[in-house]
């Protein structure tokens, strides 16, 4: 399986489009290509119970972030604060930049 490029990246605001946590506003914290899942901030949160380990000495319930797939999230702009599509676009000095689609503002800044 090989890995694909996506229109998200590391550190970017994005709103979940379906699920529990419809609605919810997130950074990204991590992107896996090969799988197409995305990690978001205080979203799709997990309980997983754990046995005492050297590592976890109590044990208990744990609270994590679940991974979701990347089509359920979308980029959020931040001039017109709403989620939106984006358009990649090639500068002068040859460098590629993700432009938003309904009012034109650069996202990479």
């Amino acid at each position: 399986m090989s890995s694909t490029r996506y229109h998200l990246r590391k550190d970017d605001k994005v709103k979940v489009l379906v699920g529990k946590d419809k609605g919810k506003i997130g950074r990204v914290l991590k992107i896996t290509t090969k799988t197409g899942r995305v990690l978001v901030e205080n979203v799709n949160i997990v309980k997983r119970h754990t046995r005492p380990s050297a590592q976890n000495r109590q044990g208990g319930i744990i609270e994590s972030e679940a991974p979701l797939h990347i089509s359920n999230v979308m980029l959020m702009c931040n001039k017109c604060m709403a989620p939106g599509r984006v358009q990649m676009q090639r500068l002068e000095d040859g460098k590629k930049k993700r432009i938003c689609r309904q009012c034109g503002e650069m996202i990479d800044a």
